[in-house]
């Protein structure tokens, strides 16, 4: 598999998430927390799905232009477990927070998109080309819905 793309995965992970979540807490507070870099976890894993299901639907095109995209590499199928990987992964997160007793039941309150979750990851395993620009306007969503929910949660807490 080629580095360089598998490093982009984790250079949108890292920006989008931990960058982004943490570089405006520490504008806020002066430091940053456990609690920021795993909120940014969270929020990295459901941004780069969104990339994931971007790169899924040019697929076809990209290998017919020659482009070398990791969605080229490890074809339509390692490309839909990534994307499962990665929302199963943000899933994961709250209830392990509230187990380890790092946050406080409102902390779940992002699992109430787990019906939109669900929904994306079984539409993701029946839709090809045009169809994926569906999944990825409903990635964006349930990225949006479930960062919201998490800093409500967390806000609350």
């Amino acid at each position: 598999m080629n580095i360089i793309l598998l490093l982009m995965v984790i250079a949108a992970f890292i920006f989008f998430g931990w960058m982004a979540v943490c570089g405006t807490y520490y504008l806020q507070a002066l430091r940053v927390t456990p609690l920021a870099l795993v909120t940014g976890a969270q929020v990295g894993l459901l941004v780069t799905a969104i990339l994931v299901v971007n790169n899924l639907r040019d697929r076809d095109t990209d290998r017919q232009a020659g482009k070398q995209t990791l969605a080229v590499i490890i074809g339509p199928r390692g490309t839909r477990m990534e994307y499962t990987l990665l929302i199963l992964l943000a899933y994961a997160f709250p209830p392990a927070m509230l187990a380890s007793g790092a946050a406080a039941p409102l902390i779940l309150l992002p699992l109430l998109t787990l019906p939109l979750g669900a929904r994306c990851i079984w539409k993701i395993y029946r839709e090809t080309g045009r169809a994926l620009n569906v999944r990825l306007g409903a990635t964006a969503m349930l990225s949006l819905w479930f960062s919201l929910l998490l800093a409500i949660g967390i806000a609350m807490s």
